[in-house]
């Protein structure tokens, strides 16, 4: 039985394809479980140290399934709901960073899965969109907290209101891509190996501070006390202590 989602592994990051190319990858109530599933075992696999999502037969995904959104069954709807907030948590808060590879439509819960990634790397004739007002919606999966910290309010209002799409080079100049690619797989690899070499506590801890919000002053103080004393006392510290001194790379063991 062929899985909606597949991984495949290149050294210590894991790929991660939505395997539904007949309909563009749209995050089907079938494939949420097994995305779930997928992103909780790899949080707990300290053999993979990065993660990079991408979509199958040329599309990254195309938003939820339109099919199943009915009006006379709001527990279904609700349901739906809730598993793609857990993809979505699992994506900005979880201790793995995340590469998207985008080519494409990402569309909708598209770009919404897109912009829980830690970084966007994007083919230039991409295309990207918030499209639920198209279907007399409101933006959900967290799109009205991610794309504001990349556009700005003013900008993320008109996006979401207009419902218009864009290319991935105009995605780009907006801030929502990082990094245009005419091989967004391949580039997104090389991105993720980078971030796979940092040390993971650090990664882990930084992950979580950006998915509280803005804090004030004395939450932040009080965050960075906590975070900073146990990384004091951690391996990896040391390790990077001892490297420093010998001029040498430091080789992180998340410990």
């Amino acid at each position: 039985m062929t899985r909606l989602v597949e991984t495949a592994r290149d050294g210590v990051v894991t790929i991660v394809t939505l395997n539904l190319p007949e309909k563009r990858n749209t995050l089907s109530v079938e494939m949420r479980p097994e995305l779930i599933e997928v992103l909780e075992a790899l949080q707990l696999d300290e053999t993979c140290r990065a993660i990079v999502l991408t979509g199958a037969g040329g599309a990254f995904c195309a938003g939820g399934d339109i099919a199943a959104m009915r009006s006379d069954d709001p527990a279904g709807g609700r349901h739906r709901l809730v598993l793609a907030q857990r993809i979505i948590r699992l994506l900005a808060a979880g201790q793995k960073p995340v590469v998207a590879a985008v080519e494409g439509h990402a569309l909708g819960g598209g770009l919404a899965l897109a912009l829980a990634c830690d970084k966007v790397v994007a083919h230039p004739k991409a295309t990207f969109g918030a499209s639920y007002a198209r279907l007399g919606l409101m933006p959900d999966m967290a799109l009205l907290w991610t794309l504001p910290q990349r556009v700005g309010m003013g900008k993320a209002k008109e996006i979401m209101m207009l419902a218009a799409t864009f290319s991935g080079e105009a995605a780009a100049a907006l801030g929502i891509v990082d990094v245009l690619a005419d091989q967004p797989l391949e580039t997104a690899l090389k991105e993720a190996h980078a971030l796979a070499a940092a040390p993971p506590l650090v990664v882990g801890l930084v992950k979580a501070a950006f998915a509280r919000g803005p804090m004030d002053l004395e939450a932040t103080f009080a965050l960075e006390a906590d975070g900073q004393v146990m990384l004091f006392q951690t391996a990896d510290h040391a390790e990077a202590r001892e490297a420093f001194f010998a001029k040498r790379p430091a080789v992180f063991k998340g410990r």
